[in-house]
């Protein structure tokens, strides 16, 4: 089973045609704010700190290039080759590694794990994008790629982000600059029951060993002024 290819197409057209320049894309906030937290969560959680880390859904590689100084082995993942170009373009020293992954093609996530082995997980906001059928095997990817000593980090948007961002769009001036073209790419954030997550991570064989809340921060600004943050739920996960 892979990803659809309308699914695939969209997020190339996004990145073909999403302006250069950090913070240019609405989740692309800097690390400080988004991957630095979520690493204090984590951290205390990996049974190795010493395993490769995979960033799964690594876009422009802005937070990889983050993990990349804190794990001996990064591998920023994704979709969209458009997207690992930029990523590749943006780290020249090569302090991560960048492949194209179908995280729902199981052949391709065991290939993966038979190159780099157990490795931990690092992924925010893949499985509330992606469409419905492709949830389980994108939840299955990651038990995969974990393996027997491997953990995994999620960050996904609450049910009530939903609500927040389609506020968001039907202010008076319609939506705002960084949210229309993830719009009008159709690659518009899915909403996913919170109770889905964990049983995702269930059926893949993993078990949820601790979760929370944490407002997940964008590059967007309000029109008074303050950013853009939307509801979101974390989960750490592994072999029990």
């Amino acid at each position: 089973m892979s990803v659809t290819s309308r699914y695939r197409e969209a997020w190339e057209g996004f990145w073909r045609d999403a302006p250069d320049g950090p913070g240019a894309v609405l989740w692309d906030a800097e690390p400080a704010l988004t991957a630095a937290r979520h690493l204090t969560l984590f951290a205390p959680h990996l049974s190795d700190p010493g395993l490769p880390l995979v960033d799964l859904g690594c876009g422009n590689g802005t937070q990889t290039r983050f993990l990349a100084d804190r794990f001996p082995r990064v591998v920023g993942a994704d979709l969209s080759s458009a997207a690992l170009d930029r990523a590749r373009g943006a780290d020249p020293a090569g302090r991560a590694e960048y492949r194209r992954l179908d995280a729902a093609d199981r052949a391709a996530v065991r290939a993966l794990h038979a190159e780099v082995g157990d490795a931990n997980v690092y992924q925010r906001g893949v499985l509330h994008q992606s469409e419905a059928d492709d949830r389980q095997a994108l939840a299955d990817g990651i038990a995969t790629v974990v393996g027997d000593r491997g953990r995994a980090f999620l960050v996904e948007l609450s049910e009530a982000a939903g609500a927040a961002l389609r506020s968001l769009a039907a202010g008076p001036g319609g939506p705002p600059p960084k949210l229309a073209p993830v719009l009008r790419h159709g690659i518009a954030p899915g909403e996913v029951a919170d109770a889905a997550v964990p049983g995702f991570l269930t059926v893949a064989g993993l078990t949820v060993l601790t979760s929370g809340t944490l407002p997940l921060t964008t590059t967007e600004y309000g029109p008074d002024g303050t950013r853009v943050e939307v509801p979101s739920l974390w989960y750490v996960a592994g072999r029990a």
